[in-house]
């Protein structure tokens, strides 16, 4: 998909699939909350691990994150070389948002955020269990990497960076395929508001937690 339609719609079907993606990361770090020592979390996070399945998503989801970032960035230069001079006074504040138009800045913060968040525990976990076959135990990695506050503030604006910019993307997903009726429109956004806010505030509450020794 070459044109500026394509990539759009590529950029909305490999948002979708980010989104999904969303709900299984966030389900499984919602484990910790059990509070058990990391018990459960241990046995979710095995099992997205070694699940056959699981992993090669895995490299699907690789793809679909680096295709995303490639037309994103493609859609955003396109849009400045269309408006190649400025002008002197502009108001946009009354036919989009704040956030609608910080797109690709909200996207880099989220992308240093990843390159973070990979190789705190991701990267290591997968070196290790090539190396030894033995995966690292990643509920004590948390809780101290989350014992220090830069960490746990990287992390929050990490998350706050993730809400503004699904506040934006989800509904604009559903635009760009063409899923927008009167009827429903209300729904979309309503379902786009809450789940900007639910995943980015438990992925949030994670690290805030440790931090506070609600979790041990």
């Amino acid at each position: 998909m070459s044109s500026s339609i394509g990539k759009k719609i590529t950029m909305a079907l490999t948002g979708f699939f980010l989104i999904t993606f969303l709900i299984v990361h966030a389900s499984i770090n919602a484990l910790i909350f059990y509070n058990d020592g990391g018990e459960i979390f241990t046995i979710g996070a095995h099992f997205m691990a070694t699940n056959p399945i699981i992993r090669t998503l895995e490299i699907v989801l690789i793809l679909g994150f680096v295709i995303h970032i490639i037309q994103g960035v493609y859609l955003w230069r396109q849009n400045r070389r269309a408006r190649p001079v400025q002008y002197a006074y502009k108001d946009n504040s009354k036919s989009s948002t704040w956030y609608s138009r910080s797109m690709a800045l909200l996207g880099t913060l989220i992308l240093l955020f990843l390159v973070i968040h990979t190789s705190n525990f991701w990267i290591p976990n997968r070196i290790a269990q090539f190396k030894t076959g033995e995966e690292l135990p990643l509920y004590a990695m948390m809780l101290e990497k989350f014992s220090h506050p830069i960490e746990v503030v990287i992390y929050l604006l990490g998350c706050f960076s993730l809400f503004w910019h699904l506040l934006h993307g989800f509904k604009s997903a559903f635009t760009t395929m063409g899923i927008s009726h009167l009827k429903y429109n209300w729904l979309i956004s309503f379902s786009g508001l809450c789940f900007s806010i639910i995943v980015p505030l438990i992925l949030a509450m994670m690290p805030v937690a440790i931090y506070l020794g609600w979790i041990r």
